[in-house]
């Protein structure tokens, strides 16, 4: 059921309906800035390549802020209708912290081919429809997000996709092993066991440091990730939450251009071990990392498109150049037609190899 928390939550709600969808620039699909409590916001899509097979929604701050020194504490919904049963809209709530090295949070909701599946009901009539509701806690004080859990969400779904009703109650969604899942995810709510005490920072190395916020936000997230490590050493944990902190790290300060088959190499072995060993599910991070390791082929082909464009520029350019000459020799050949059907005119042509010579009569 909705939590007492979610009901003395004060959002605001903006709407987003995105029309002709196949029309639309999908790699770089937003949503126009809108303000909610004096803040501007944008929601946004991931972008759709060849090669995700994905739809993930993303609040982003679209205030004009400076890179650091500012903090925006915000208790947020968002939400994806389903258009033909609302039982099944994706709704997925939580907390986070947006400071000016994290500008945007986001979170998977569907595989890509059922979103394109009209039968689905999320893209229905070449329009879907995205909503936020937000509250910014700086201005609810009040707000408390337990660090393990996060609030309004189905507890058999570790922090995935849940299915609401018309008025918002949660209810379980029908797959293999989700009453243990949800007897996982409740015992992680009763506990107070935070990151924090699963592993000692003190040890980490300086660049390591980073790493700490990206996972306590994967935590508040999906609270399993933490359950999971429980009963292991701590020397365990310690390599297991670090390993998974790399590969977040990467995925968040990696720039698509910089990609180097070294560092796919290197997020493959990592990702190899860490899936392997570390006993967390990383059911929700695969399709990321997926796309990531696909980007040699993405770059190639990107430059091969580039290639390509600027070669049918320069053809472009050339036959331009070329249609002006001919136009220019078409006008001059005109002006010479008629000039010699002139002087033809009256002409009467000799031969200019026979003498003049004369008559004798």
């Amino acid at each position: 059921m909705v939590t007492e928390l979610s009901r003395s939550v004060d959002f605001e709600k903006f709407s987003w309906k995105i029309e002709d969808f196949s029309k639309q620039n999908i790699m770089k699909l937003r949503s126009k800035p809108f303000k909610i409590r004096g803040c501007t916001w944008r929601i946004l899509v991931h972008p759709l390549r060849s090669d995700v097979n994905h739809f993930s929604v993303y609040l982003m701050v679209a205030d004009s802020l400076p890179p650091y020194g500012w903090t925006r504490h915000t208790f947020f919904k968002l939400v994806l209708i389903n258009q033909v049963d609302n039982r099944k809209t994706i709704e997925k709530e939580t907390k986070q912290k947006f400071n000016g090295g994290y500008r945007s949070w986001g979170s998977f909701f569907l595989n890509l081919s059922d979103f394109y599946n009209h039968n689905k009901g999320y893209l229905v009539k070449n329009s879907c429809i995205i909503e936020a509701h937000i509250c910014v806690s700086d201005l609810a004080p009040n707000i408390q997000v337990h660090p393990n859990c996060s609030p309004y969400h189905d507890s058999s779904s570790g922090g995935q996709a849940t299915e609401t009703s018309s008025d918002r109650d949660s209810i379980s969604p029908r797959t293999s092993g989700s009453s243990a899942a949800e007897g996982e995810t409740q015992k992680g709510c009763s506990s107070s066991l935070t990151l924090r005490e699963l592993i000692d920072l003190k040890i980490l190395a300086e660049e390591e440091e980073a790493f700490i916020p990206l996972l306590e936000e994967a935590c508040i997230w999906h609270p399993n990730l933490i359950q999971c490590q429980k009963e292991r050493t701590r020397g365990f944990r310690q390599w297991a939450f670090t390993s998974l902190g790399q590969v977040l790290h990467f995925l968040k300060t990696k720039r698509v251009k910089d990609m180097s088959e070294e560092d796919i190499k290197h997020l493959r072995d990592l990702w190899k071990e860490l899936v392997k060993s570390s006993g967390f599910d990383l059911a929700w991070l695969k399709p990321y990392v997926e796309s990531a390791l696909g980007l040699k082929a993405y770059t190639e082909k990107a430059k091969q498109l580039k290639k390509l464009k600027d070669t049918v520029v320069g053809l472009e350019i050339k036959m331009k150049r070329l249609r002006g000459e001919l136009a220019a020799a078409e006008g001059l050949f005109e002006v010479a037609r008629r000039e010699l059907s002139e002087v033809r005119r009256g002409f009467n042509e000799m031969d200019m190899n026979s003498t003049i010579g004369y008559a004798m009569f």
